[in-house]
């Protein structure tokens, strides 16, 4: 029998020092400047583009390591770096991820590789499901698609919004609702190529935090796509469509079958603020005299330090395992992928806030990168799923019961 092993491999080992390097020696000099000009940081995904880690097939080989792990270990490090930046550097492969979900093996094939391009010719890429109307409820969504057979293409009419690389992008791919009546059922992804008219940037959101990542509307005015965009095919569609009318429960929807594949990575992000927040607190709880000694030989300083070293070690384990379970066919039958966001997320604000408090002054200072951390971290309770949305999804994975 083999034995169990929560000890990372050299390959992992390996990913780990190459993007903590990267984050370290490039991402962290950047984090100030680009948090300040909340503008999308262009060269510093250039750099990353130039070593391989924005790329398409970074993005492909992490996502098929069959321990799950390469993705959690890669974002930690990153988001150790900067949120911001890195959810520039990685907001391409959500949208990806929608393909590769949703999408036939050819469309994956035409589409993905578009959204990387190749460094000196860089191109980004959208996943836009948020509507003003529809943030955790998916079956409020109006962004609605119609089929025109005599051309074989779709028309696309609505607003999204809170969409990272919103309009901005090359590629945008878009849910929407195809049989109103059948609310989250009902619901399609369409892949709008670069350039297609019709497709524009609403307002752009200026952030309490991970203000480096391009945010905004993404405004669909008849926006026409042919019937290759829709992901999965028509025929797939209809035959979903039949089903759901004749009664018969989904197996998901597009947005949720997305947000279940990126949760842990999402997580894995939190996680890295947490640790950057509390790697300055331990260092400047070390060096920080009151009262004639180190600050950390206060009984409530170290124990805070304990907490924080704790609550980010059970995170990181939650991540992993949701990780590994996904990669290896595992269902979800205690919404583990949702718990992993879940407790990382809180996590980091309270890591976050516990840190600051430990800097007192000087953590709500923007001389220390405690004040930059805190806001970041507040956006893993809200995006991606809010902490009380998990916490719906997990009680009706527990129970068996249609709690709302």
């Amino acid at each position: 029998m083999t034995t169990p092993s929560f000890g990372l491999s050299q390959d992992h080992l390996d990913l780990r020092d190459w993007v903590h390097a990267f984050a370290r020696d490039v991402v962290r000099p950047a984090a100030v400047e680009w948090d300040e000009r909340e503008e999308f940081p262009w060269p510093v995904v250039e750099e990353a583009a130039k070593i391989g880690l924005y790329s398409l097939d970074f993005f492909a080989t992490q996502s098929f390591d069959e321990t799950g792990l390469g993705i959690p270990v890669a974002m930690e490090e990153l988001f150790w770096g900067d949120a911001g930046i890195g959810l520039s550097i990685v907001g391409t492969a959500l949208a990806a991820a929608a393909v590769s979900s949703n999408g036939t093996p050819e469309q994956v094939g035409e589409w993905v590789p578009q959204m990387f391009g190749e460094p000196g010719d860089l191109k980004l890429a959208a996943f836009c499901s948020s509507e003003p109307d529809a943030g955790s409820d998916v079956g409020a969504m109006r962004t609605r698609a119609t089929y025109d057979e005599a051309s074989d293409e779709w028309v696309l009419n609505g607003t999204k919004t809170w969409a990272t690389n919103g309009g901005l992008a090359d590629v945008h791919v878009v849910t929407c609702v195809v049989e109103p009546e059948l609310r989250t059922r009902g619901q399609a992804s369409f892949v709008v190529p670069p350039g297609t008219p019709g497709l524009s940037q609403g307002q752009k959101f200026l952030k309490h935090g991970i203000r480096a990542s391009h945010t905004a509307e993404v405004v669909l005015d008849n926006v026409r796509v042919p019937g290759r965009c829709l992901l999965g095919g028509k025929e797939k569609l209809d035959a979903r469509l039949a089903k759901a009318r004749e009664g018969a429960r989904s197996k998901g929807q597009p947005s949720m079958a997305t947000f279940e594949r990126t949760r842990p990575a999402v997580g894995a992000q939190a996680i890295g603020i947490a640790r950057a927040a509390y790697e300055v607190a331990l260092d400047y709880a070390k060096t920080r005299e009151q009262f004639g000694k180190p600050i950390i030989e206060n009984q409530a300083i170290a124990f805070t330090l304990a907490d924080m070293a704790t609550s980010i070690e059970a995170s990181r384990l939650l991540v992993w395992r949701a990780a590994w379970m996904a990669s290896t066919g595992k269902t979800f039958t205690s919404a583990e992928g949702s718990m992993s966001k879940l407790h990382a997320g809180e996590s980091a604000v309270r890591v976050t806030g516990q840190a600051m408090q430990i800097l007192g002054g000087n953590g709500y200072t923007r001389d220390y990168p405690v004040e930059r951390l805190a806001r970041d971290a507040r956006i893993y309770t809200i995006f991606e799923g809010t902490s009380e949305i998990q916490r719906l999804v997990i009680a009706r994975a527990i129970s068996g019961a249609p709690i709302r």
